[in-house]
């Protein structure tokens, strides 16, 4: 007797087979038909008991949630929604579940309430898409880079360096908060802590990821990343992951090429290996948006926004020429922008990004070349002197969704960037190392991957695709 999972017996030609599947009741109806899912894909497979020789005891055990094993015969199915069934020869409880308690009932929930219930979302149709896509893409992400000759590198959880300035960081020390030990002017003296130094958790893997691509050409990193950020909107998380590759010897134009190049293959990969999942949250996405106001709604449904992406080449523009853009647009002139573009050195906002991707240029987009004011330290400097070769993908419905740029490669710059920011050189010596012994040519990009999975997904709020969201006030589970 085969054990197989839900998916194998729903796709596999094992038509009068003798079967074994565990799984989990969503429903039990009659007294005779489980709805039965184990996780494997979003559909369940019925199976079919006889009743009259089941006993009472078990019949009452059979409630939602519980976990059971169950052996028959997998017979074409006489109902409507289901190609096959199981008619059911052997049935075992192995774990109850009481229906008085058990929060994840056969009917639809708020997502708040299951994000209070996040240890038992997965098991419903909505998270278990997610949770499923979002594994599929973290192996679209690896496949890509490991195809490609790049490197996996991990990059330090642990980090006295800020890498992106905000300073929005998250401490990690084992000094007593009761006694802690003070320098003669009073501030904490962190030498007496266990790193010696005031240390904290990465907000980037960027900086020593460039180091790595010194020496290996081709790197990326793919883990988690931290930022004390008190904001609780729809598009943020105090514990995330990113997706960082670093090149040597390419410039702005290559990294363009491997970020376009990048985003459509996974896409690809999701579309093509989550087919079921997909169908099932575009039908979300689409009564979700009617329950929005008509200026709200999205004019591409989720499928539809995952191949405009993958079936159209990026635009490739300045952010000077996307600036004039702006201005000269109808929603600017009319004042429907929340946030109107009077000049050149705006720093770009959602509402503008979604208006050059989805009404102007009709494609995904990539501007490039951004005032140096508004962007990190470590961004090439252009030969005016104004703007650094910094880039940002944009996407229908999001905006940003991808942040890189060609690197500071000559020490001279960088060390006068640093001083104009108030970078200390000790802090980031070694950073600047890179540029004395062998300095080349390189850049790199940053996507966060829970907004990719927000984008594939459809999800409304970001704290829907990651298992167990860490937010301000909130580190349950």
């Amino acid at each position: 007797m085969m054990t197989k999972n839900v998916a194998e017996l729903l796709t596999a030609d094992l038509l009068l087979q003798e079967v074994h599947l565990q799984g989990w009741v969503r429903t039990f109806r009659s007294n005779r038909f489980i709805a039965l899912n184990d996780g494997s894909t979003i559909n369940n497979i019925q199976c079919v008991i006889d009743f009259e020789n089941t006993s009472e005891e078990t019949l009452k055990r059979i409630t939602t949630g519980a976990a059971i094993s169950v052996k028959g015969t997998l017979v074409e199915s006489q109902g409507r929604g289901q190609s096959v069934e199981i008619q059911v020869s052997e049935i075992e409880i192995l774990g109850d579940s009481n229906p008085d308690e058990y929060p994840i009932q056969p009917k639809k929930h708020s997502l708040e309430f299951l994000r209070e219930n996040a240890h038992l979302r997965v098991r419903t149709n909505t998270f278990s898409a997610v949770m499923r896509v979002r594994s599929k893409l973290s192996f679209a992400v690896h496949k890509f880079f490991q195809e490609n000759d790049f490197h996996y590198m991990n990059a330090p959880i642990i980090t006295g360096s800020d890498a992106e300035g905000a300073g929005e960081m998250f401490r990690v020390s084992t000094l007593d908060p009761e006694k802690t030990p003070k320098t003669e002017d009073g501030k904490t003296d962190y030498s007496k802590d266990f790193f010696g130094k005031e240390t904290n958790l990465t907000v980037s893997g960027q900086l020593e990821a460039e180091t790595y691509a010194m020496g290996l050409s081709k790197v990326y990193t793919f883990g988690p990343t931290f930022r004390a950020e008190n904001s609780n909107t729809t598009r943020h998380l105090a514990e995330f992951w990113m997706i960082e590759p670093e090149v040597a010897f390419i410039d702005l134009d290559g990294n363009m090429d491997l970020a376009e190049d990048f985003i459509k293959s996974v896409l690809s990969y999701a579309l093509k290996h989550c087919k079921d999942d997909l169908e099932f949250l575009d039908q979300r996405f689409a009564q979700e948006e009617k329950a929005k106001p008509q200026q709200q709604r999205s004019e591409l449904g989720l499928l539809e926004k995952l191949y405009f992406v993958v079936d159209n080449n990026f635009k490739r523009v300045s952010y000077t020429e996307a600036i004039e853009i702006l201005k000269n647009s109808k929603p600017n002139k009319k004042k429907k922008f929340q946030f109107p573009i009077h000049e050149w050195g705006a720093d770009l906002q959602s509402e503008h990004e979604r208006y050059l991707v989805e009404k102007h240029f009709k494609s995904p987009v990539i501007l490039f070349d951004y005032p140096a004011n508004i962007k990190a330290f470590y961004m090439r400097l252009n030969e005016d002197g104004k703007t650094v070769r910094a880039m940002d993908v944009l996407f229908p419905g999001i905006g940003e969704i991808v942040g890189g740029s060609q690197r500071e490669e000559r020490y001279e710059v960088l060390v006068e960037k640093m001083k104009a920011l108030g970078i200390e050189e000790d802090e980031l010596w070694w950073y600047l190392d890179l540029r004395k012994f062998g300095t080349a040519v390189h850049s790199g990009f940053g996507l966060g991957f829970e907004r990719l999975v927000q984008f594939v997904t459809g999800m409304g709020n970001i704290r829907d695709v990651i298992p167990y969201p860490r937010t301000p006030q909130n580190a349950e589970f």
